[in-house]
Parts: structure tokens; C-alpha cells; sequence
């Protein structure tokens, strides 16, 4: 590393006079001998270690190997807690609160003594909310996840984590299993630490910060208890030292070449729908336009190349066996389907570098050869029309094709308890041709945008042995998810959107190949349906973050990001505190 450069924490530790004296003095209470104030980088861990984020909760023994690796390559590591926003216990939802997230480690960066920063991240909102943050700051910042859990295990079978759950409830409200067999999974489905093991929102966004070049190859699907996730941490920690001397800040790695590399990556992983609003985010706060039709441009045509549920079969251990994303990287690469192989990484190699000599095992099975996918065209449909004007999304890979092109009548449901009262009667409305519609879940209206899109199907339905409807809503859906499901309708229904507007019976036409999401009423139906309806009930809560978040909130398309957020601020030292 070169010493000529100044270092950001030396503003603190640097100088002789009574502030350097007193912010030297309160560290050493923590048995830090002068030394190790004498010119080395700072690094800053940013720790989202929790036992209420269970997906995180092995993150004290992670961050240690990073410590080992700092310390190895001379820098001095300094950890520090930032708000763990947890998917699987967090109420309404974690995406509530991937902003105030972000919002706590921008200014835990920028107000205090760290020249750089190792993101430990892995529960589906940590990642991006922590690269939100460290984005605003524009310091180095490595991502290093917790890896997905081991497989989980069944009757003798493998069960991925949330998908199993989507599955064996939907067979139980069939009436294909009983009540005990469906909840003889629930042990067994999380066995290890870890995120989920299927493609879900956890292992999307290791991939995408993979893809973006923000953490080291192998990254995105090492499992969490294998030893070389500990091994990469510790790589990881030597890694951010050497970025400090060469000044390697995000925005030299999260360009508009990162983002377009992602998009088509996010296609061949069968990767979440929510990565469509995060990418979205993270760009935003380093000055990156992108655009939901980006997701199209770049990212329809990809082959889905990884056979993962709840897309395909298999789960994040035999894909990391496989080779991991360097193998799906490499395969695209040499089919010409890598957008910017150039683009550069963490480690200061081009992202194309870095996989051209990568592994691939398995026998073609896990990661798929280009002339034999799972789906032909993964990347993430992106609808337009009069119900949705500023776009919706859809995932090809988990859907049928089918009902891809559909024209059914809707059945409405105004809100979720709307949805959970009325689902399960048996004199709804209701057949395997309609479309289920659901008002009121997007960011404002639910608030947070909750992971509620993927109805569960009525059990009137389910009796007669159908699988899948067409949904549609402004809601998000978790990646562990599967189904014919129309998700982040914007403007959403709480905004005024056209969604509002639906009634039962109305026919909707859904047209994936031709981009169409086409409510059957006139324009002048439409707005005068616009112009009666009442407006919004009273939230329950006049104040607080919540407030902030729905006064705030970007629609969908947006990235869901706080209007006031938007944008780089870097990291100019702030003026003394005494």
C-alpha cells in the first residue's frame, strides 16, 4: 500500500493538538497502544449481526476472520453494529426498513474515523441497504455475505428454504396433507446458519454484489458453515486495505457497466424480482441512471442457465459445487452474453478476468450449457399499460408459460386482510381463470411494500389439482417464491394508481411477450373510477419513522428509496465534536 496517501482517519488520530490527544485517549480505553495509530488505514466492519436476523446470527465469528485479514495486511479493523433489518422476523416488512438501514451506516461511515469499510451482509434487505449506504459515502467497500444454509432435509429428501413453505401450505389447504406433515417440515428446513438455500432474495443480492464487482469471486454461494466463507473473509479483509492505497471507492467499481453486467446475471440465476428494486436503489445513490425498461433492454433474450428452485431442482450447496456465479459468469462470457466483461471488481481484475478460467462441474446439470437452459428467456418481464403505467414486473422463470399470455376476470381483493378474510370461502367468486388482484401493499399503502404478492391460491381451486393463477398487485414477492405473479404495480393503489380502480369482474389482459398489462375499461371509465374513489383511510400511526417512510417513498420503479436519500454525498470529514 502507498504511504503517500493521506488517510481520512489521520483527521482524528493525526495530530498532536487537544482533539487528536482526546479521540487517541477514549480509543485506548480499549487497550489500543500508540502504534496502531501511526499511519494505518482504519477499516470500519459494518456489522449486521443479530439473533433476531437468524440469517445473520453467526456474524460475530465471521467478523473475526475479517479482523485476522485487516490486521495481516496493516490496517487496524474497528467493528461497529448498524441496524440488521432480519426478513424473517421483522414486522410489517424488513423492506419497512431497508432505508433507515442504509441511513445508519451512511452516517456511522461518514462521522466517524474509518478509511474504508467491509459490509457484512446477508439477510435479503442487508445487503442492499448496506451498499446504499456505503454508495452515499463513496469510500472502499467490500461485501463479504454470510452464505446460504446447508440443503434442507425431508423425509429423505432436499427442501429449500421458503419454498418448501409456499409448497407444503398450498398442499395443505388442498387437502393433500395434513396439518402434522406440514409442519414435520419446519425443522428440518433450516438446519444450519445462513440465508436461504434456494435462488431467493438472500442469494439474488450476494450474486448481484458479485455481479457488480463489490466482493471477491465465490462470494455469492460459498455456504455459511463451509470453511472457505471464512477463508474469503479473512482474503477479504487483506483485500480492503490494499483498496484504501489505491483509492478503489465504489464509484470506480458501481458504474452503468456494473449495473448492466448484474441485470443480464440476475436473468441467469433466475434471480428475485426484488433485485429489479434494490439495483435501483444502489445506483441511484452513486448517481447511475437506471431505468426499469433497462430491464429490458439488457436483461430479456438471457437464458436461465442455473437450475435452482424455486425456479429449477437444485439448491445453493450444489450450486457453489457446480463452480458458483465465476462458472455461470465464464459461460456467459464465452457466449457473448456478458454485457461489459471489463468492468472492474474489488479485487482491481475486470469482472471477465476474474471467471475466464473458472470451473464448471456437474455435468452440466446445476449451471446449464447456453443451447440447453431451464427457461429460454429469464430476464425479468418488465408490463406497461393502463394498469400499470409506470411498469410492473414478472419473472419468467418461476411462471407458467401458459398463463404468460392470459385474459381472465378479475377477482379484487382491496387490501391483504381483505385477501385473508375472503380467500378461503367457498362461495367466492372464483375459478382458475380469473386473476386475483390486490389493492393497497405497495410502499405507501401497506406501508413497506410487504413480500405478499404471491396470493396462496383458494382452496376451491387447489381441490381441482391447479398449481397456478395469475396474480397481480403492487406488492413484492419473496425470491424463494414461485408463480404466474404480476408484481410492483406502479403508481401503486395507495398513490392513486389505476389499480385502485379495479372491480370484480373487470377483465385483464396480461401479455408478457408484447410488455402489456391492459386493464378492458375505457379511458374515460377509468378516470371518472379515479376520480370518485374516497380517499385513503387515517394510517393507525400519525408519526414517527413510519411517517417519514410514507411521506417519503419513491414508488416501485423508483427503487423504493426515500426522495431525500437519492444521490452521493460523500465523505468530507464533519467538524470536531468538542
Amino acid at each position: 500500500m502507498s504511504d503517500k496517501r493521506p488517510l481520512r482517519s489521520a483527521a482524528w488520530f493525526g495530530s498532536t493538538d487537544k482533539n487528536g490527544f482526546m479521540y487517541r485517549s477514549w480509543m485506548k480505553n480499549q487497550g489500543i497502544p500508540d502504534h496502531e495509530f501511526q499511519g494505518k488505514p482504519i477499516i470500519g466492519i459494518c456489522n449486521t449481526w443479530s439473533e433476531l436476523t437468524p440469517c445473520n446470527a453467526h456474524f460475530r465469528k465471521l467478523a473475526e476472520h475479517v479482523k485476522k485479514g485487516v490486521l495481516e495486511a496493516g490496517g487496524f479493523p474497528v467493528e461497529f453494529p448498524v441496524f440488521s433489518n432480519g426478513e424473517s422476523n421483522l414486522r410489517p416488512t424488513a423492506m419497512l426498513t431497508r432505508n433507515l438501514a442504509s441511513m445508519d451506516v451512511e452516517e456511522a461511515i461518514r462521522g466517524n474515523p474509518v478509511d474504508a469499510v467491509v459490509l457484512l451482509t446477508g439477510c435479503d434487505k442487508t445487503t442492499p441497504a448496506l451498499l446504499m449506504g456505503a454508495a452515499s459515502c463513496d469510500v472502499p467497500a467490500i461485501v463479504v455475505t454470510g452464505g446460504p444454509m446447508l440443503n434442507g432435509k425431508h423425509k429423505g429428501r432436499d427442501i429449500g428454504a421458503g419454498t418448501v413453505v409456499w409448497q407444503m401450505h398450498e398442499a395443505y389447504k388442498a387437502g393433500q396433507i395434513s396439518l402434522d406433515e406440514f409442519l414435520s417440515a419446519e425443522a428440518g428446513m433450516s438446519r444450519s446458519a445462513g440465508t436461504c438455500n434456494t435462488m431467493g432474495t438472500a442469494s439474488t443480492m450476494a450474486c448481484m454484489a458479485e455481479a457488480l464487482g463489490t466482493s471477491l469471486p465465490h462470494n455469492a454461494a460459498i455456504p455459511a458453515v463451509d470453511a472457505r466463507r471464512y477463508v474469503l473473509a479473512h482474503l477479504s479483509g487483506m483485500r480492503i486495505v490494499e483498496m484504501v492505497g489505491e483509492d478503489l471507492r465504489l464509484s470506480k467499481i458501481l458504474t452503468r457497466e456494473a449495473f448492466e453486467n448484474a441485470i443480464r446475471v440476475n436473468a441467469a440465476i433466475g434471480g428475485s424480482t426484488n433485485a429489479v428494486i434494490h439495483l435501483k436503489a444502489i445506483a441511484g445513490r452513486i448517481g447511475v441512471s437506471l431505468e426499469l425498461d433497462d430491464w429490458t433492454r439488457v436483461g430479456r433474450g438471457m437464458p436461465t442457465l442455473v437450475d435452482l428452485q424455486p425456479s429449477g431442482r437444485f439448491l445453493m450447496e450444489e450450486f457453489y459445487y457446480a463452480g458458483g456465479l465465476p462458472a455461470v459468469i465464464r459461460r456467459m462470457d464465452e457466449g457473448g452474453l456478458l454485457p461489459n466483461p471489463g468492468a472492474l471488481t474489488v479485487n482491481g481484475k475486470s469482472l471477465g478476468a476474474n471467471c475466464a478460467q473458472a470451473p464448471i462441474y456437474g455435468e452440466d446439470e446445476v449451471i446449464r450449457r447456453l443451447d440447453n437452459p431451464l427457461r429460454e428467456d429469464g430476464g425479468i418481464c418488465v408490463l406497461r399499460g393502463n394498469l400499470a403505467p409506470k411498469g410492473a414486473v414478472l419473472k419468467p422463470s418461476a411462471a407458467t408459460p401458459a398463463l404468460m399470455q392470459h385474459r381472465g376476470r378479475a377477482v379484487v381483493f382491496e387490501n391483504f386482510d381483505d385477501y385473508k378474510a375472503r380467500i378461503a370461502d367457498p362461495a367466492l367468486d372464483v375459478d382458475e381463470t380469473c386473476v386475483l388482484v390486490l389493492k393497497n401493499a405497495g410502499p405507501k399503502g401497506y406501508p413497506g411494500m410487504a413480500e405478499v404478492g404471491n396470493m396462496g391460491l383458494p382452496p376451491k381451486v387447489l381441490a381441482k389439482g391447479i398449481t397456478d393463477m395469475v396474480r397481480i398487485s403492487d406488492a413484492r414477492m419473496s425470491g424463494t417464491a414461485y408463480g404466474t405473479v404480476v408484481l410492483h404495480v406502479a403508481p401503486e393503489a395507495a398513490a392513486g394508481g389505476p389499480l385502485a380502480a379495479v372491480r370484480n369482474g373487470d377483465l385483464i389482459e396480461l401479455d408478457c411477450a408484447g410488455g402489456r398489462l391492459h386493464l378492458d375499461v375505457s379511458a374515460e371509465e377509468l378516470a371518472a373510477r379515479l376520480a370518485d374513489l374516497a380517499p385513503p383511510a387515517p394510517l393507525a400511526w400519525d408519526g414517527g419513522y413510519r411517517r417519514l417512510y410514507i411521506d417519503h417513498v419513491l414508488q416501485a420503479d423508483e427503487g423504493c428509496d426515500f426522495d431525500f436519500l437519492v444521490g452521493c454525498r460523500g465523505a468530507e470529514v464533519p467538524r470536531h465534536s468538542h
